[in-house]
């Protein structure tokens, strides 16, 4: 089984909120076996839309992503996001 990268694009716009669900999926992510692998730091932006916040995690499969975003307590972390940052996210699996 692939592993699976988990992709996010964010633009804090309430800090205070957003610290709330970093430290809540912090938790959810690492009981789904995610690991982060880049979280906020340097970038280069080359296509797309900017934002400033980038982050990468490694989960053991596609499954194992796709379950840590629609667990209980990712949705409870995520309600913390919602109107504190624009966001992208995408699960890939890697080859």
């Amino acid at each position: 089984m692939s592993t699976a990268l988990w992709i996010a694009h964010v633009d804090v716009t309430d800090a205070e909120a957003y610290g709330r669900y970093a430290a809540l999926a912090t938790e959810a992510i690492a009981k789904h076996g995610g690991v982060f692998l880049a979280r906020g730091g340097r970038y280069i932006q080359k296509e797309g839309a900017d934002r400033p916040r980038n982050v990468v995690a490694r989960f053991p499969s596609l499954e194992a992503a796709d379950a840590c975003y629609e667990s209980a307590e990712y949705q409870e972390a995520l309600s913390h996001a919602r109107g504190a940052a624009v966001r992208e996210l995408v699960i890939v699996e890697e080859q």
